[in-house]
């Protein structure tokens, strides 16, 4: 069965005058306006497209991504406002979401952007959004575990740093004594979780803790080194701020980065300045 707010992969069955109509395994049909369709699209071929409701509350088709499906949260911008609610883009020319007024905690203005909690509607089966994010974000049970590579979308700024919405499910903090560059409400990012507690707090990073950690921050200095022309203005004298400033790592980290690549044979270091030698491998 069709559901709005999820993407399909349908079959096309027939070709009309207004797009083509794509089936489920059920036999159940949805319009993909001719502004998706392609001269190669035959009866027969498969689509992937994204489904929700238009104007007058049919299904439709679009091979347009969304920033967000539903059971998602997402960072999106008002657009407009009514008497009934607010209207944000989320990446469907066709149709704004729509935020009730009776999802929104707080008033949202205009050309303002707030993080947001995508959900299909029990009743009315269309796709809303909500800034009410404690209806859907949790940390009753907890499905993630230690170590693990999570999604994260910076959600608030708080005294020791940020809560994150962490795999769209849960709360976490990502603390400010971890950061080595500059983030911001909305920032979707690849964090590590770091710690849970006995009280389910969970806490994340933005660094594999280990063995790991050193591997990727070597990888991710290679990478820098590369797009300066193979020469970096810095060592391990360099000051804790060169080195955030340059590289976003603690001086920590980039030493052992450092030392990886020295290892390695990948660089050599100069006075002041690390010097590719050859590809990491």
């Amino acid at each position: 069965m069709l559901q709005a707010g999820n993407y399909y992969t349908l079959t096309i069955s027939r070709i009309s005058d207004h797009g083509i109509y794509l089936t489920d395994d059920e036999g159940q049909e949805v319009l993909l306006p001719n502004r998706y369709v392609s001269l190669d699209d035959t009866p027969g071929d498969s689509k992937e497209v994204f489904v929700y409701h238009d104007s007058e509350d049919r299904l439709i088709a679009t091979t347009e991504h969304p920033a967000a499906t539903a059971g998602q949260a997402a960072f999106l911008q008002v657009v407009d406002k009514n008497i009934h609610g607010a209207f944000l883009d989320w990446g469907v020319t066709a149709k704004d979401l729509f935020l009730p007024n009776a999802n929104q905690q707080y008033r949202v203005e205009p050309r303002r952007s707030y993080v947001v909690y995508v959900y299909r509607d029990n009743i009315s089966g269309r796709v809303v959004a909500t800034t009410r994010l404690n209806g859907f974000i949790s940390n009753d049970t907890v499905t993630v575990r230690r170590s693990q590579e999570v999604d994260i979308l910076v959600a608030q700024r708080i005294a020791v740093g940020f809560r994150v919405i962490v795999n769209d499910r849960h709360w976490g903090v990502l603390y400010d004594n971890q950061l080595f560059r500059r983030i911001a409400i909305g920032d979707r990012l690849t964090g590590y979780v770091d710690r849970i507690t006995e009280d389910n707090r969970i806490d994340v990073s933005l660094q594999k803790r280990g063995f790991d950690e050193v591997k990727e921050a070597a990888a991710r200095l290679a990478d820098m080194l590369e797009s300066a022309g193979g020469r970096l203005k810095l060592n391990d004298k360099s000051s804790p701020e060169e080195i955030t400033d340059t590289v976003g790592m603690s001086k920590k980290t980039f030493k052992k980065a450092l030392g990886y690549l020295l290892s390695h044979s990948a660089v050599v270091v100069e006075g002041e300045y690390i010097v590719k030698r050859k590809n990491l491998k």
